[in-house]
């Protein structure tokens, strides 16, 4: 007799990186790199960040990113929906210290407020829901372009002292490990694109193998520190409420802002999801930057949030696409190119493909 296998839901997608990050925090609280061993993690995490971003501007397109420029008030609403709108949630948030939050999650909350919008995961939902695949594309391209300088700025302008450490000295780290590298991806672009879409997969891995090596290092040195003993069950369970209340903030916001403000259903579709999503492959990265020993803590709120918009805006997605108006009724023929604001098919991730970080940027 053949025994029933447990299945997730469809409409349930628990990202399968998220699960491989919470195995290499698992191994960080069991194992952590003490001693020579924590200055080799910490070299080879440093190594790993600049690597990262050599291989995000490696493959960002700059002759796409300036064909999208044409629409550039999508663009700026996204733009304003990551880096002021966000920013200004995170800072009303301050008000439920000490009462809902601690100062440390709070620091990580407002962090979150600031990291640049994903891309893959974007572009895979706006697909999904019948939209405008274009727009989300140049979309989460420019904001995780321009958060690599933005995000730093806000953090020493909205965290201060709070970060963890953060200094003049972390803005210059910012730049050598985050910026300079990404301008030499985009300049030896013309050599090495053939080479990198030819190992797509293999440098996904490394992607995500990059990440998970900083997250290893952030937890082990948070776990040496001793700042686990800060969080209890009851401040995890209040920062899952706060940040489901962003979100869905963040979606109302985002939807009915587009549709007042005039915009096509495709480009609303890439607006809502390009506007109300945060990167977890940039976040962490700066994160280990700009916060030092405490990134750990500091990225936990980001950890939890991105798998909460995953399974939210899959849900989200679906119902955008039920309500997408037939081709057939509207006269289109099979295979013709779409009318602007409108993707030409839905393209569904496979099962077992994550949308998530390595892919979330």
């Amino acid at each position: 007799m053949r025994r029933p296998q447990l299945r997730i839901p469809s409409w349930l997608p628990v990202d399968g990186f998220i699960l491989t990050l919470v195995g290499t925090v698992g191994l960080a609280a069991l194992l952590p790199a003490r001693g020579a061993a924590a200055t080799v993690a910490g070299d080879a995490s440093t190594g790993a960040v600049a690597l990262l971003f050599f291989l995000y501007g490696a493959r960002l397109s700059t002759r796409e990113a300036v064909d999208g420029m044409r629409q550039w008030r999508l663009h700026l609403t996204v733009l304003g929906c990551t880096f002021v709108l966000f920013p200004l949630l995170g800072l009303a948030a301050g008000g439920l210290v000490p009462y809902l939050l601690t100062p440390p999650l709070y620091t990580g909350l407002l962090f979150l407020c600031l990291v640049p919008s994903t891309v893959q995961s974007s572009i895979a939902f706006t697909s999904m829901a019948r939209g405008n695949v274009a727009a989300a594309i140049c979309a989460g391209s420019f904001s995780s372009l321009i958060g690599i300088v933005v995000t730093p700025l806000l953090a020493a302008l909205l965290l201060g002292g709070d970060g963890g450490g953060f200094s003049v000295g972390s803005l210059v780290s910012i730049v050598f490990q985050l910026l300079v590298p990404f301008l030499a991806g985009q300049l030896l672009r013309r050599w090495i694109a053939g080479f990198v879409t030819r190992h797509k997969k293999i440098l996904g891995l490394v992607d995500r193998g990059s990440i998970l090596l900083v997250v290893y290092t952030a937890f082990s040195t948070g776990m040496v520190e001793g700042i686990w003993h800060q969080v209890s069950p009851w401040r995890l369970l209040s920062l899952l409420a706060v940040e489901a209340v962003l979100l869905a903030l963040m979606l109302t916001i985002t939807s009915y802002g587009s549709r007042k403000a005039g915009f096509a259903r495709g480009d609303r579709i890439a607006i809502t999801f390009a506007g109300s999503k945060k990167s977890l492959a940039a976040g962490l990265p700066m994160a280990s930057v700009l916060f030092g020993a405490q990134a750990g803590l500091a990225v936990l709120p980001l950890m939890l949030f991105h798998q909460m918009q995953l399974m939210v805006c899959a849900v989200l997605a679906k119902r955008y696409a039920a309500q997408a108006p037939d081709e057939r009724e509207s006269g289109a023929e099979p295979g013709a190119l779409p009318e602007p604001g409108e993707s030409k098919a839905v393209v569904r991730p496979r099962r077992g493909e994550s949308v998530g970080a390595g892919g979330s940027r």
